[in-house]
């Protein structure tokens, strides 16, 4: 189920921005710069970092899920690792999600209508929160 995302984040929930990274170069951490510079509490997801941009990083949703109440899950991964971290989104009841250009596919929009996501997706969250 679509839903707007764009008022819900002028709520501040705290984002789970899952590929997050120290790449400047890359979105996961342009993405999560931006968010922060817009005031917004991010907790970075990525199995391979301890932080991201001197911010505690998490290895998966549910480490995070232990130590932060996640409002809304921002994607920037490839498409097959969305699906995956979906499944456990699902399990741990975070049903809003934002699929960020080139981390969805078919498969994933599907998964997120058969199990009744709040979600956007094609969208990028920068541009919808300026």
């Amino acid at each position: 189920m679509q839903l707007d995302l764009v008022s819900y984040l002028r709520e501040g929930p705290r984002l789970a921005i899952v590929g997050a990274t120290n790449d400047s170069t890359k979105f996961g951490n342009i993405i999560l710069r931006d968010m922060v510079s817009k005031g917004y509490e991010v907790v970075p997801i990525n199995p391979r970092a301890k932080t991201v941009n001197e911010i505690t990083a998490y290895p998966d949703l549910s480490s995070a899920a232990r130590d932060h109440e996640l409002g809304l899950v921002v994607y920037v991964i490839p498409p097959k690792l969305t699906l995956q971290s979906l499944q456990e989104a699902h399990a741990l009841g975070l049903n809003k999600v934002w699929v960020q250009p080139g981390a969805g596919n078919p498969d994933v929009r599907q998964y997120l209508e058969e199990n009744e996501f709040e979600y956007l997706m094609d969208a990028c969250v920068m541009v919808e929160t300026r």
